[in-house]
Parts: C-alpha cells; sequence; structure tokens
C-alpha cells in the first residue's frame, strides 16, 4: 500500500494551503484516513483523523481552522487548512489504517508545511 501525499507549501500567516494523500495498492477497504503531523523538536501529533463513515477527530489547536474529507471512490483523503498560524509549520504525514485480512497501517512520505508570520 502506497500513500502518496501533496499540496504542501509556504504561506503567510491567515493564508490556507490544501493537502492531498491517495492510497494505492493491494488491500480490502481503509477503516481510517487521516493526518498527523512532526514540527522541529517535538514529537509526531495527530492533526484530524476521518473514520470509514465519515466521523472525525480533530486535535483542539486545528478546530475551525482545518477541514477534512474523503473521496471513497478515489481512495483520497483531502485537508483544507485556512488561517494558518506559524504554529502550524510542520512536516505533515498522511496515514492509512487498510484492512487487507488484518488491520494494517501506513505512513505518507510527508509533506512540508511552512507559515510565515
Amino acid at each position: 500500500v502506497q500513500l502518496q501525499a501533496s499540496g504542501g507549501g509556504l504561506v503567510q500567516a491567515g493564508g490556507s494551503l490544501r493537502l492531498s494523500c491517495a492510497a494505492s495498492g493491494s488491500f480490502v477497504s481503509i477503516n481510517i484516513m487521516g493526518w498527523y503531523r512532526q514540527a522541529p523538536g517535538k514529537q509526531r501529533e495527530l492533526v484530524v483523523r476521518i473514520i470509514n463513515g465519515g466521523s472525525t477527530n480533530y486535535v483542539d489547536s486545528v478546530k475551525g481552522r482545518f477541514t477534512i474529507s474523503r473521496d471513497n471512490a478515489k481512495n483520497t483523503v483531502y485537508l483544507q487548512m485556512n488561517n494558518l498560524k506559524p504554529e502550524d509549520t510542520a512536516v505533515y504525514y498522511c496515514y492509512a489504517r487498510v484492512f487487507r485480512g488484518h488491520l494494517e497501517d501506513f505512513w505518507g512520505q510527508g509533506t512540508q508545511v511552512t507559515v510565515s508570520s
């Protein structure tokens, strides 16, 4: 299973970016897709995840600013990030928990998001 993420970049504070992550490969279903991030010197943290069926979990710091959506037909998840803040600067990693006889976790390669003040 491969996760191909795209959409990172450099933006000024208050700006927007949209990340996407497409899953490909051999699996029966995708149970969870989401995004983690890791800032320099910090641990990787969950930003948001969307569970099969549509329920979502956001970290408090992004609520009201970030929106996750999922296109099941394309096995793709999107993260719309609005009103970005310098503290959102991090490498963002796409994540998927898939079922292929058993549950497995996969990670994308990471995409850099830099927000300048």
